[in-house]
């Protein structure tokens, strides 16, 4: 049965590759056409600000990249833009980290979130819940502190920029772009809350990021609520500053002219079938899932219980993501480039697939493994967490240690864990696969709700991104920063652990004011 299940988990942990995979093919064809060059270039001209080009770029644009690719590609893409405005390298990579927060969730298609509510579906089925009523409240729920917590880390963006990486090393000259920092706040959250409650998962962070982004560009360019005097980086390389890097930039975005709708072109068309296939536009969520659309692996090694059902065509990376990249080959008439982005795709998916494969085995082994074979008793528990739990007591075990300990305090760890997964596998999809499961099981243990102990799960992972290992290395390898992987470690702690200290608090209140988005969870 330990095999069957690791080969459950190897297919499970497919089809979250399978969107990766489709997301990042599609960036790198966009990157060696040219087309992400165009879109760089609509930048340049916008404002001569250095703060509200650190919003609009690595925030808002680099948001909207989150939504439709993720995996690393926001920061890395984001970077170099700033720098060929006239960022230091190194500032351009610590403010692009700490902006690639809020937009991780839902984040890429939804995938983060998502995967966290498929890993807990078995335990809201046995507690009697119903699991796509988690998955909507679990957006709503995570998308609401979030985006509160955004709030701050917009300012906060502005606040390390002009401190750490300013000729005058002061927070007094963020003062001035906090209004506009505060309207990027109000336009973002009036798009973003909304889709959350009322639109679907795999399109809050797209669409929310994509709308804003033209109507923050209107008021930059008619000053609405600008800072009255220029601040940028101008001279940097003679201020004889050591938090300064002057390395040349690594960059694989092809240089070459194109029309600026055909450059946008592909993502307009990704997210009208998403939203057509997510709505049931023309019946097309019903052909999709439901048979023949969908493959099947029943009683897997001969177990009747371990089973697999993949939604190809329902599946973003089988569709539209990977045709839209292929038919982008020929409509940006490419040659040679393409060969080269989809070599550079399959190099840049083996890192995710090899932690997804094997985390998401690990996690099926820790969810299923009997409790009759390491004695473990569950006298203590709650009748429904004793049937939750019957088939996972390796989860249980750690799940009870960690409800002993904390308790009803267990809240405040739960962003932190989210935090510490992220931190080591590099993806908040990852951490949600490795550690949801867990958060669940200790919420239920600890009587407090688990779809705000899961979102917290997932905000933690989201909030980890800005100081994951390979999101730093492979910022630092774009924009030429290489060696000071320490030093944006050091930059961005702080921010990180404020911001999962927001989410946290924001929970509390919430908790302690006695909501609970699923009672039914806690009979």
């Amino acid at each position: 049965e330990i095999i069957a299940r690791t080969l459950s988990g190897f297919l499970g942990a497919f089809e979250t590759i399978s969107i990766i995979f489709g997301a990042i093919i599609l960036m790198n064809v966009l990157k060696q056409s040219g087309a992400m060059y165009s879109i760089n270039k609509m930048f340049s001209g916008i404002t001569e600000d250095a703060r509200i080009q650190a919003v609009l770029v690595g925030f808002i644009f680099a948001g909207f990249i989150e939504g439709s690719a993720g995996f690393g590609t926001p920061a890395a893409l984001a970077a170099p833009i700033l720098i060929s405005l006239g960022f230091p390298p190194l500032a351009a990579a610590a403010v692009c980290l700490i902006y690639n927060s809020t937009p991780v969730n839902p984040g890429p298609v939804g995938v983060p979130l998502i995967t966290a509510a498929s890993v807990v579906s078995d335990a809201v089925t046995n507690l009697g819940g119903d699991n796509s009523k988690f998955s909507h409240l679990l957006t709503i729920w995570t998308c609401i502190p979030h985006m509160i917590g955004g709030v701050f880390i917009i300012m906060t963006g502005v606040f390390v920029l002009t401190k750490v990486f300013g000729k005058n090393h002061s927070f007094k000259d963020a003062v001035p772009a906090i209004p506009f920092c505060l309207l990027t706040a109000v336009v973002l959250g009036a798009l973003y809350i909304p889709l959350s409650i009322f639109g679907t998962t795999e399109l809050v962070s797209m669409l929310s990021f994509i709308i804003a982004l033209p109507i923050l560009i209107f008021c930059a360019k008619k000053g609405i609520l600008m800072p009255k005097k220029i601040w940028n980086f101008d001279g940097y390389a003679e201020w004889g500053d050591k938090t300064m890097s002057s390395s040349a930039v690594v960059s694989s975005v092809k240089e070459k002219e194109m029309n600026p709708l055909l450059a946008w072109l592909p993502y307009i068309v990704i997210g009208v079938l998403l939203v057509m296939t997510r709505l049931n536009v023309a019946g097309l969520k019903t052909l999709f899932t439901n048979d023949p659309c969908i493959i099947h692996i029943r009683s897997i090694l001969g177990f009747e219980n371990i089973n697999w059902d993949f939604k190809i065509l329902y599946n973003p990376g089988f569709f539209p993501f990977l045709p839209i990249a292929l038919l982008t080959i020929p409509m940006h008439e490419m040659t040679k480039e393409a060969k080269l982005a989809i070599t550079d795709s399959f190099r840049q998916i083996v890192g995710a697939a090899i932690a997804l494969f094997f985390g998401v085995a690990m996690v099926n082994l820790y969810r299923y493994t009997s409790n009759t074979d390491i004695g473990i008793s569950m006298d203590t528990a709650r009748a429904a967490t004793e049937y939750t739990f019957k088939n996972s007591s390796m989860l249980y075990a750690m799940a009870r240690a960690l409800a002993d300990l904390f308790s009803s305090a267990y809240f405040l760890i739960a962003p932190l864990i989210g935090v510490l997964g992220a931190f080591m596998s590099g993806s908040c999809t990852v951490s949600n696969t490795l550690f949801a499961s867990l958060q669940f099981e200790t919420a239920t243990l600890v009587g407090l709700s688990q779809v705000f102990i899961v979102a917290l799960q997932s905000m933690g992972g989201a909030i980890g991104n800005m100081i994951c290992v390979n999101n730093i290395v492979s910022v630092c390898a774009t924009t030429g920063t290489n060696g000071n992987e320490g030093k944006l470690i050091r930059t961005n702690i702080i921010p990180c652990l404020m911001y999962a200290c927001i989410v946290a608090i924001v929970v509390g209140i919430l908790l302690k004011a006695g909501v609970n988005p699923m009672p039914e969870l806690l009979k």
